[in-house]
């Protein structure tokens, strides 16, 4: 017992040491760069190449977190809490879509998903071809590049390449899943991997360990949301996922506690909660007001509390950075029950739990609510605690920031939408580094411009079955008969056929001004077009898109027939 003890105490004495010897090359370097002398307490402000956790919830709403949604969250949500105690909360942070794969692409390459050529075509759900290849930047090749030990843990959803057997498109009846896959996350960037192929709710119901299938994948299994009947591996539980997850996570972390030639880490956690099935395991079951959906949001936040526990548990909380959010707002779907229901998440209002916070929309929709998330910030020495920033930010922001924390240079073609908001996390009251940012719904695409925003749809912009009524094919109908004839293309960005609101005096969308405001309408308009003309966001030469790009390319299929 004393070995154990005296053991343990080693091993955080060799972490101390090593964050320490870390930071001291780091205030040598900053001195001999600067030329002067400097305080004591100097260095906090830039840790040395600190490591790196990005957590990555799934369908989780700005109002399911108890310190985001204040009295109108009815969830426990004590590890984002403890994020925004310790750290710095994002009050107008973005993803750049409402649904997944976009906003994921974004995220992990600092690009617009919309910039890339079209992908083959897919097979069924998790079946999906690549939305990027291994030459294609990313945070874990940036990150690679600074030296630091990567790994990827949880749900993928960007594509992989599965051996087939007939030479066929991959899907349901044709993949070995005997062999490795030949295209994953181990080919972006990341050293370890831990997948899910796609979402919790589309087949194979199945593990992928550094590409290799995790198990006996030879069973058909559905998920209680819809029913999805497809290939699955004897031994996978839907309700056993997000533990499964989190513990190669915390495998991760241990390894690089354990490790005999320390280096930085970063740590990509994407959980699969409280995306569908509401399935909730680790004695979650029941511990909420709210039922099902509840207990999944608590257990998605329990990983959180996990990780950050593993963090102090092996001496790296004092020099990493942790970012915590979500990849788009809640399903109007998921509630009490578990089989998906049209607005069902709308029946926990009446219970006192608004999941999208005050924001209009859900998830798949062009509206804040689908938008707009939890985003938290901890960085010990540099983010003060308790914080709070009310400027706009996206997870898009990703790579420029990481990359100015690590004091990487990118390349002119490398993140070309991606701003860093490393000055934010210093001052969060400082200067705004983001002033337009374009999002996209399941079928509509949105320009916000400080605090204007402009809609390419009169209606919600989604056609999903899944998502409240009306859906836009309706609106769109009814809004040309109340025109009296199909709109030209040079009159579709104008009032009727968008929405126009003004964010600082009507933030609940609810005011649409595009008939009062037709030149603030054709300003916005004008700038969405420049964007995309651009190739880029940030400073730089011109650099296009992958293929044309037209942002009425969702519009309903009535309007451009005879």
């Amino acid at each position: 017992m004393h070995q154990m003890k005296a053991l343990g105490i080693c091993l955080r004495v060799s972490s101390w040491v090593r964050w320490g010897v870390t930071a001291l090359h780091g205030w040598i370097a900053l001195w001999i760069l600067t030329g002067e002398s400097m305080a004591i307490s100097a260095p906090r402000s830039m840790p040395s190449r600190p490591n790196i956790v990005f957590i990555l919830a799934d369908d989780l709403g700005y109002g399911d977190i108890k310190s985001f949604g204040g009295d109108r969250c009815q969830i426990e949500t004590p590890g984002f809490d403890r994020l925004s105690r310790e750290g710095l909360r994002f009050t107008d942070a973005h993803t750049v879509c409402s649904w997944c794969t976009p906003s994921r692409l974004s995220i992990l390459t600092g690009r617009y998903s919309w910039r890339f050529r079209k992908p083959a075509a897919d097979g069924p759900w998790a079946y999906l071809n690549p939305r990027l290849d291994s030459q294609t930047f990313t945070l874990g090749h940036l990150l690679q590049r600074a030296g630091y030990r990567t790994g990827y843990f949880g749900k993928w959803h960007l594509g992989t390449l599965m051996v087939v057997t007939n030479g066929q498109n991959q899907g349901p009846g044709n993949v070995d899943y005997h062999l490795p896959i030949a295209f994953g996350p181990n080919h972006c960037g990341f050293n370890e991997s831990f997948i899910l192929p796609g979402s919790l709710d589309m087949f194979p119901y199945a593990f992928l360990k550094d590409h290799h299938w995790v198990g006996h994948v030879e069973s058909i299994k559905g998920c209680s949301a819809f029913g999805r009947m497809g290939p699955a591996a004897v031994e996978f539980e839907f309700d056993q996922c997000l533990d499964r997850i989190t513990s190669e996570a915390e495998g991760f972390l241990a390894g690089a506690a354990n490790s005999l030639s320390p280096s930085p880490f970063f740590l990509y956690l994407a959980l699969t909660g409280p995306h569908t099935p509401l399935s909730p395991g680790q004695g979650f079951l029941g511990r909420s007001r709210l039922g099902l959906y509840g207990d999944m949001v608590m257990e998605t936040d329990h990983s959180v509390v996990r990780i950050l526990d593993a963090l102090q548990r092996h001496g790296f909380e004092s020099n990493t950075l942790v970012i915590a959010t979500s990849d788009n707002g809640p399903a109007a779907y998921a509630g009490r029950r578990a089989k998906a229901t049209r607005s069902q998440l709308h029946e926990l209002e009446r219970e006192g739990h608004w999941a999208a916070g005050p924001w209009r929309g859900t998830k798949a929709t062009i509206y804040d609510g689908g938008t707009r998330v939890p985003f938290v910030v901890k960085w010990p020495g540099v983010v003060k605690p308790s914080q709070t920033c009310a400027r706009l930010v996206s997870s898009l922001d990703l790579a420029a920031t990481i990359a100015e924390i690590c004091g990487q240079k990118l390349e002119p073609h490398q993140a070309p939408d991606s701003l860093s908001f490393v000055s934010l996390l210093r001052k969060p009251g400082g200067p705004p580094v983001r002033r337009s940012l374009i999002t996209e719904s399941s079928h509509a695409f949105a320009i916000r411009s400080i605090n204007w925003k402009l809609c390419l749809t009169p209606g919600q912009g989604t056609q999903s079955e899944t998502s409240d009524a009306p859906l836009d094919d309706e609106v769109w109908r009814r809004v040309v008969e109340d025109f009296g004839r199909k709109p030209r293309r040079d009159e579709l960005s104008a009032a009727p056929f968008v929405q126009l609101f003004d964010l600082s005096r009507d933030p609940a969308e609810a005011q649409n001004l595009a008939a009062r405001r037709p030149a603030k309408v054709q300003e916005l308009f004008s700038l969405m077009n420049r964007l995309i003309k651009n190739g880029r966001s940030n400073p730089g030469a011109n650099l296009g898109n992958d293929d044309a790009f037209d942002p009425w390319v969702r519009k309903p299929r009535f309007l451009s027939s005879p």
